[in-house]
């Protein structure tokens, strides 16, 4: 059993960065895919990036793209979300979620294990 916990959350102003961080706990982290969501008051679950532990690919969602870095540090048990540029349409509370293996890495029903989530808010 794996256990998530996200942090990093917090207010940035539009143009701001912010790192988000998934610690994981549970001998199987090195052999796990890791998905970011989001989700904002009213809205579905969003994908916002993967990174697969066989090759170290890593997808993000368009709307994020270019503009959101993931990086995974296995010998700390973490993977990060680095967010430039954010906006205020990035505010939601932002989860980690982990399985092996992940095909359809954008859809939340495909992951075992998620984290409590960490809020997001970027002030206009």
């Amino acid at each position: 059993q794996v256990q998530l916990v996200e942090s990093g959350g917090g207010l940035v102003q539009t143009g701001g960065s912010l790192r988000l961080s998934c610690a994981a706990s549970g001998r199987t982290f090195n052999i796990l895919d890791v998905g970011w969501f989001r989700q904002a008051p009213g809205k579905e679950r969003e994908f916002v990036g993967f990174i697969r532990w066989s090759d170290g690919n890593i997808y993000y969602s368009d709307s994020v793209k270019g503009r959101f870095t993931i990086s995974r540090d296995n010998a700390k048990n973490t993977v990060n979300l680095q967010m430039d540029s954010l906006k205020p349409e990035d505010t939601a509370v932002y989860y980690c979620a982990g399985g092996f293996p992940i095909y359809d890495f954008t859809s939340p029903g495909h992951y075992r294990n998620w984290g409590q989530g960490t809020q997001v808010t970027v002030s206009s």
